[in-house]
């Protein structure tokens, strides 16, 4: 079977780790896949994992991306995949459209995958053209079929994405040199409650509700002190000086460590005490929750979206109230001195072969049906 991937790049994000851990088990079970995007720095890991990239800029936002469309078309006739499984808005635009100009006997079968909650119009409409439609969560198949009411509840499959479990387990934990090192580089750490607050800088991730909770626990005699792993993308440097700002105006500012992008997440998390998700907005999934709850620490979460569904599995007294910031602050007093451990083992469906086997399923449904 060969499977091509569509998504606008290969650079660090959310769609492209779960494409590469698709091929990476998809290629470690015998099966051919192609990727294709405008390249970035994924690619090696790509390629090492078995998949071949082929370098198509068919991910910008420009009416120019429908000038690809011809040309994807003819690499399709000349690829021959099984199945085509688009990843992202604009891609799925050039790769639906070439796709519907093929001769429909010889057209690959057609998956597209709803990674996140898209704007609701006709452009994220596309995502749900598949001939089948993977929804990453319960919440996010719900979403489908409420704002996109044409596509057929029989159309859309449940798929979260997963954890490897050989790396993120409850008995991981760092080595010495890198505990040595993280705290030379903060040692304002060192004898805190560490709330760590996971995820790129910008106000729907919820910081600004870390100065109500902090300010609490300080005022129980609480050392709690919150980190903040992300980094600040261009454009939302204004949003990090309010935040900055507010926790100076609360007399927080010696309660915060921002440490910018972490390439060692893995052992962030474990150093830290509890696991954050303050998300003003439900999110689609939440893979770092998913990865903390795995390495066998406590996650305290807003309980709605993908998030909410973890801690159902998990740990269900990590679901506070969405907004409820005394709420949060009086969950994280009673775990600083008795703090959770969350299920063990990781169950279905979020383990890597479980989304591995899930989405050979389905590719292996629309190819019988042909």
């Amino acid at each position: 079977m060969k499977i091509m991937h569509l998504l606008p790049s290969l650079s660090s994000g959310g769609v492209e780790q779960v494409v590469l851990e698709l091929c990476q088990g998809l290629c470690a079970r015998g099966e051919e896949n192609v990727v294709v995007s405008a390249g970035g720095s994924m690619v090696a890991q790509i390629e090492a994992a078995g998949a071949r990239h082929i370098t198509c800029p068919i991910g910008r936002k420009s009416i120019r991306s429908l000038f690809r469309i011809r040309p994807f078309r003819r690499l399709l006739e000349a690829e021959k995949p099984d199945i085509l499984h688009l990843h992202s808005r604009i891609p799925a635009w050039v790769g639906y459209l070439a796709w519907r100009k093929m001769n429909p006997a010889e057209r690959p079968a057609l998956v597209t995958t709803f990674h996140g909650f898209h704007s609701v119009n006709p452009y994220s409409g596309i995502m749900a053209k598949g001939q089948r439609v993977i929804a990453v969560s319960r919440c996010m198949k719900e979403h489908i079929l409420v704002h996109y009411p044409r596509t057929e509840a029989s159309r859309v499959v449940v798929i979260p994405n997963s954890v490897d479990t050989q790396l993120n387990r409850p008995d991981y934990r760092p080595d010495a040199a890198w505990l040595e090192k993280w705290r030379a580089q903060y040692p304002e750490l060192s004898g805190k409650y560490t709330l760590c607050l996971p995820g790129r800088v910008t106000r729907i991730k919820g910081a600004l509700h870390l100065v109500p909770i902090l300010r609490e626990l300080r005022a129980r005699g609480i050392p709690a002190h919150a980190v903040i792993v992300g980094e600040t993308k261009k454009g939302k440097e204004a949003f990090r000086r309010e935040a900055q700002e507010a926790f100076a105006k609360a007399g927080l500012s010696d309660a915060v460590t921002w440490t910018g992008h972490r390439s060692d997440l893995r052992d962030v998390l474990c150093v830290c005490d509890v696991t954050l998700s303050l998300t003003l907005q439900p999110e689609s999934f939440g893979k770092t929750t998913l990865d903390a709850l795995a390495l066998g620490r406590p996650v305290a979460g807003y309980e709605h979206g993908g998030v909410g569904e973890q801690l159902d599995v998990f740990l269900p007294e990590g679901r506070v109230r969405t907004g409820d910031t005394a709420a949060m602050a009086d969950k994280l007093a009673a775990w600083y001195s008795c703090p959770p451990v969350p299920r063990s083992p990781v169950p279905p469906p979020y383990r890597r072969a479980d989304m591995i086997d899930a989405h050979l399923e389905l590719y292996l449904q629309l190819l019988s049906a042909r």
